[in-house]
This record gives structure tokens, sequence and C-alpha cells, in this order.
């Protein structure tokens, strides 16, 4: 008989985008109630999971603590986890300094097997269930990030990033072997499990206009694949772009003519986006990730979250490790309102959750499955204490209803903030 588990506590729930909707009518939380898993699913929420859970259900007790869905992280660089926090100038820079070197070692598949369970463990030491990751040009490298996630029944996207200029030797292939490659880890993982491929080209400048046709051929014949890759980052790479493709009308350009540019795309970053680019973006449904700890910390510039939001654009959220300096969803969610207050804008406490989670589950085309708390879901979960700290706790015992108390653990909590995470059901951090 499967056991039923019932999580006691604050649920948070979404009812639509607080994005293009007051935040108030689109999410919510259930203050004092509870969540019924059974098996890998959410069976119930709320009052109906009290009813439902009948007398032989285990009960976890998090009176206090908010229940949410797993943090969803649309955009990392797994083979960067023992780099991060490297001290650097701009991306170029920091790319030939830190990355490469670094990702020229992920040859050696022990290494890669090493990093990939490291970075997964540490992803779910803070609360994240999901990501979409780049790999490096090593088909090996691939395989140790679905087999680490495949052991733990996380829900994972990962690609072999492909590269046939602008870097090392040892890190380049060709349009040929990235196709042959993609295609075999492709066809070895896609939809194994709870695995989904990402077609990955780094971003242009690394890649000739054949490799980006080749590997825009093997996404058509795979259209339920996703693509990932970069866009418009920083200023100096958009006039690189433009040397390097002097016939594209934008940045975008290079990938729309090379047929990389779809709904089921994936842009990090697109921070700089010319009126034509955020036109184009919205009209096929592809989805752009803000990576705010990463923006800053290489001085990339402002991401335009609420004005490219609330005009229906498909955003999510992302550590972008290692150029992003933190494994945190939470440190991310608190660099995204800092970088909007810069703006002029104040996102609030439910918009920025729901993007952590929905949202990004959204833009990775997995919102049927994760990112949200509801029946039939996968359970992925996360509980927040909301006093983890003397800090946050002294902040949160002032708090004048529930997302006054909710608001200073995005802005600081850490890992000592994430109480239980449950993963397809099972608990995998805490659980009590």
């Amino acid at each position: 008989m499967t056991i039923r588990h019932l999580l006691l506590g604050h649920v948070l729930q979404f009812s639509g985008n607080p994005f293009t909707m007051p935040w108030d009518s689109a999410v919510h939380i259930l203050e004092n109630s509870a969540l019924l898993i059974e098996g890998t699913q959410i069976l119930a929420v709320g009052e109906a999971a009290r009813t439902a859970a009948g007398p032989d259900a285990q009960i976890h007790d998090h009176t206090g603590q908010l229940i949410l869905p797993g943090f969803v992280d649309a955009h990392a660089h797994y083979p960067q986890t023992a780099m991060i926090a490297s001290w650097g100038k701009r991306l170029i820079d920091w790319l030939n300094t830190y990355t490469f070197p670094e990702e020229i070692r992920l040859g050696d598949p022990a290494y890669a097997n090493a990093i990939a369970n490291r970075y997964l463990d540490l992803v779910l030491d803070h609360g994240t269930t999901s990501v979409a990751s780049f790999c490096t040009i090593h088909p090996g490298s691939v395989d140790a990030l679905f087999e680490g996630a495949e052991q733990r029944g996380m829900a994972v996207v990962a690609g072999k990033i492909c590269m046939d200029r602008n870097a090392p030797d040892a890190l380049q292939d060709t349009a040929q072997t990235a196709y042959d490659d993609s295609k075999a880890l492709l066809t070895r993982w896609h939809g194994t499990g709870r695995a989904i491929y990402a077609v990955t080209p780094r971003f242009s400048p690394t890649s000739t206009p054949e490799q980006l046709h080749a590997l825009g051929a093997l996404w058509a014949e795979h259209p339920d694949a996703l693509m990932q890759t970069h866009l418009s980052e920083q200023v100096d790479e958009i006039v690189w772009v433009q040397e390097l493709y002097p016939d594209a009308r934008d940045y975008l350009d290079t990938y729309e003519a090379t047929g990389l540019m779809g709904a089921r795309g994936i842009y990090g970053h697109a921070i700089h986006l010319t009126p034509r680019e955020i036109d184009r973006l919205r009209e096929v449904g592809a989805a752009v990730v803000h990576c705010p700890t990463s923006n800053t910390f290489i001085g990339s510039g402002l991401f335009d979250l609420m004005g490219l939001a609330k005009a229906g654009q498909v955003v999510g959220l992302a550590t972008d490790t290692g150029g992003g300096s933190s494994f945190s969803m939470l440190r991310t969610m608190a660099a995204a309102y800092e970088i909007a207050q810069l703006r002029g804008e104040a996102v609030h406490a439910a918009q920025l959750l729901w993007l952590a989670t929905a949202g990004s589950a959204a833009a990775l085309h997995r919102g049927d499955e994760i990112g949200t708390l509801a029946p039939g879901l996968a359970a992925d979960i996360c509980v927040l204490d909301l006093a983890s700290t003397p800090a946050i706790a002294q902040r949160a015992h002032e708090a004048a209803h529930v997302w006054d108390a909710v608001f200073p653990t995005i802005m600081m909590g850490d890992d000592r903030a994430v109480a239980s995470v449950w993963v397809n059901g099972q608990p995998l951090r805490g659980g009590n």
C-alpha cells in the first residue's frame, strides 16, 4: 500500500500569472492548510487534503512555514560549479580566464561525474528541484548530469554545448560532430524518465553559421525538444555578433535565420533587446530567462523584467551558475527585486515566487508537470522556514500579514531557510 504524506503549513497556490493580472488575484497563500502526497504526485491541496488523508497518512508538521513548489532554475552551467564567484572583468575575459579552462577538465568522465553530483546536491540544499543546464562540449558531461538527476528523481533539462570557433581547440567540435553528438544524446535521453534534451549552441560568437544551421536542422527533426542559448547579454558582445554576422538584422536574427527560433526556444539574459527582437520573441512564444546575480556580477546590465513580463513575454528566472554568484533561488529572487528597483519598479513577493517556480516551469514547457502545487502534478516541493535566522525571525515576528512574513526570507534567506525538499514524492532533504 502506498503511504500518503500530509504536509501541514502555509501552502502557496497559483491561479494565474501575477505579471499580467493583479498579483493578489493570481497568487494565494492558504494559511495553516495542508498538502497531500501519494506516490510521486500531489493528491490534494487545502481542506481536501485533510479530508482525503485518512488515518494512516504520515504527518509532516510545518506549522508556520511555507510549503511551495520546488524552485525551477531555468538557466545554469553546472560545469562552472567549482569556479563560481571567480573574480573577473567582462564576459569574454571571464570565459577565457575561468570558464573554458574549467570546462576542458570535464573531458575526464570521473571529474564530470563528481561535478554533476556536487552541483545537484548543492541546488537541492537550496530548495531547487529542477534545472536547465548547459553541459560542455563532451558528451560524457551530458550523461553525468542526466544520470545524477535520474538517481535523485529530478526533472532536468540539459544539452551538450556546441562551439566550432572562438574557443580553445580542446572545446571545439564541428558543424557535423555537433549535429551527430547532439542527436545521439537526444536519442538516448530525451523523454527518458524525467529528462528533457535541449539543443545547445553556446551563443552565436562561438558557432559558425554552418554549425547553427546544422543545429537548427536537428531541432526541426525533433521539435518536441527544447533549444537553449544566450542572447544580448552585454553591449560589447552584441557588437561582436554584428561583426561576425554582418548580414543579420540583429542578434536574434542570427538564430532566426538558422532555424533556432521558436516557441520551445529559451534565450538566456536578453538584456539589450531591440524593439524588433522584443516583438518577435513575444510573437513566437519563445522564453527569455532573467539571470540577475550574473548580470550584476559580470556587469551586463539591468533586465527589464516588469516591462517584458507585463507585455506577455514568457520569462523564467535563473541563477546562471557560475556567472551567477549563488546557487540559491532565494538570493536570485532578491537580486531580481533589487534590479527592478533600479529600474523604478517594485516586484511583489508573490511575483518573485511565481517567477522562480511556475514561471520558470512554463519557460521550460514543463508547467503541466512541475512549478505548481496542484492535484496530479509531480510532488516536487520545497518548505521554507520563515524564521531561519535571528535577523529574519525578528523581522517576521513584526509582520502584519503572511506576505510581510514571507518577504524577509526572500531578501535575506539562504539554504538555512530550506526546511524540507521533496523530489518526485520522496523527501531528499528534511521531511521530519
